[in-house]
């Protein structure tokens, strides 16, 4: 089973899109069979955390199989405690989107779904994939599905949105497309390992390897996105369904800075060294413009949309400051995000529904004819805000931790960031839930049904469990993180001899 694990977890919601390609359209099948599909793929996934080795290091349940002989391609599939939970976050959140889509999408139904478990396979085979050639396949491939959706079933601008969104991110990765060929010209290999072993070596000189290092960040810079390439990202959530939202912020945008910390420490650690200081302005600057941005936004999803801005910026941060604390934050941040912005989004969408409009000045003393609903999103908000014993503290307080022994003033200005973080939220939270229902609509609004709750409660019970129990996750992450950051380490030491 190990043996076959990552290609199964890959490749089952494809198969499961292809079978749906020969379905009837009745769009009730549809519906059940990719829940059944993605709940498949997420009860196998349950398979990597359960048999990983923790202590280890290194790629865990590798497959490593010749592909194409000329060039050089191989199958090359293997996970470690970082890019592991990354997959489990994937199916974690892909039944979800399945259920908060059950109602909300009329129209070409099956195609929706068809598309959706694409979407998967291309977001879980970034994660796995160890061949550049395979990785950067993922990458692309992810980008298709996910801009169909926006385009095909978003709202009134939807068309706008996608078209910005594919050329945004197909612009930054021929960046990266010419690095990897040219690291492919020099090595004679597409493989991480080669390519690594290649670096540490000294086979390829500074310079040229800081023109990669650029290649690649410039890719995964558009797609976290790091200020100011951010401006796809507001517009893709706003008019994208919740379902696309949902993956865009949870899973899509952890793409970014999934590479950033694979394959711009791990790949070119001197260069990372030399650059970090404007790539970690970048960062505070993104935590505090996406914080205040948000503040001001009178439109509940686009203000969503500019915190992910935010805490993604804490991300890049983290990555940056070189320090095993600020690393993991970054790593459990990821995840983290994932959790709490994917069920906002989710939250969001079944308001939505049943108002069709995400303007703040609608909503108004929501408590009172959703008091569960209200419940749901106080959880899910200070989750977001980062209050104690839920999942957005760990990650923030390592990061912030990491940022301090890096440089006081990177701590000292990112901490900024969570009070603007907790002004945003809560004083969204008054105004949409508490005082008096000020529209005749919401005093007759439903709370949410017995199928919206079984779509929130695995995310509230996620951000409670991984603020309770961190080492779960952390216990895996470690590892990982020391092993890309001892380059750095030895670095860093030689130059203090």
């Amino acid at each position: 089973m190990s043996a076959a694990i990552l290609t199964l977890v890959t490749f089952v919601p494809l198969a499961g899109a292809l079978l749906m390609m020969f379905f009837p359209r009745r769009d009730e099948l549809a519906r059940w069979f990719a829940l059944v599909v993605t709940l498949l793929g997420f009860v196998l996934s349950l398979h990597l955390p359960l048999h990983f080795t923790r202590a280890a290091s290194g790629f865990q349940f590798e497959i490593n199989i010749q592909w194409i002989s000329s060039p050089n391609i191989h199958y090359h599939l293997g996970v470690d405690g970082i890019s592991m939970w990354l997959v489990v976050l994937t199916t974690f959140l892909s039944p979800l989107c399945v259920l908060i889509s059950w109602k909300s999408v009329h129209e070409r139904v099956k195609e929706f779904f068809i598309l959706l478990l694409i979407l998967e396979t291309a977001l879980i085979g970034v994660f796995v994939s160890l061949d550049l050639f395979l990785f950067y396949f993922f990458w692309e491939a992810s980008l298709i599905p996910m801009a169909l959706i926006i385009g095909m079933y978003g709202h009134e601008r939807r068309v706008y949105a996608a078209v910005k969104f594919f050329l945004f991110t197909m612009i930054g990765s021929v960046f990266m497309l010419a690095a990897i060929i040219w690291l492919y010209a020099r090595t004679g290999s597409f493989e991480y390992t080669a390519i690594q072993r290649a670096m540490q070596s000294g086979q390829i000189g500074w310079e040229a390897a800081l023109w990669c290092f650029l290649g690649f960040f410039l890719a995964f810079a558009v797609k976290v996105p790091i200020f100011p390439l951010h401006t796809w990202l507001p517009d893709a959530h706003f008019e994208a369904p919740t379902a696309g939202s949902v993956l865009l912020a949870g899973v899509l945008l952890k793409m970014g800075t999934y590479g950033l910390l694979r394959f711009n420490l791990g790949l070119f650690p001197e260069q990372a060294r030399e650059h970090a200081p404007w790539i970690i302005t970048l960062a505070i600057i993104g935590i505090i413009y996406g914080a205040l941005v948000a503040m001001v936004q009178p439109n509940l999803k686009k203000l969503v949309a500019y915190s992910s801005v935010s805490h993604l910026g804490f991300v890049v941060l983290g990555i940056f400051s070189f320090t095993q604390a600020g690393v993991d934050g970054a790593v459990y941040q990821m995840l983290a995000h994932g959790v709490s912005t994917g069920a906002l989004f989710m939250l969001v969408g079944i308001l939505y529904e049943r108002r069709h409009t995400f303007e703040i000045s609608e909503f108004g003393g929501l408590a009172t004819p959703m008091p569960v609903y209200a419940t749901f999103f106080m959880i899910i908000m200070l989750s977001s805000v980062g209050l104690p014993l839920l999942n957005g503290f760990v990650g923030e307080f390592l990061v912030l931790s990491g940022a301090f022994q890096a440089k006081a003033v990177y701590g000292i200005l990112a901490a900024t960031g969570v009070i603007w973080s907790a002004c945003y939220l809560l004083w969204t939270y008054q105004r949409v839930f508490f005082g008096k229902v000020n529209r005749d609509a919401n005093a007759v609004l439903p709370d949410i049904s017995a199928r919206e709750r079984i779509a929130l409660w695995p995310t509230a019970l996620a951000a409670v469990a991984m603020g309770v129990a961190p080492l779960l996750w952390l216990n895996a992450i470690e590892p990982a993180v020391r092993a890309v950051l001892s380059p750095l380490a030895q670095m860093a030491e030689g130059l203090v001899r």
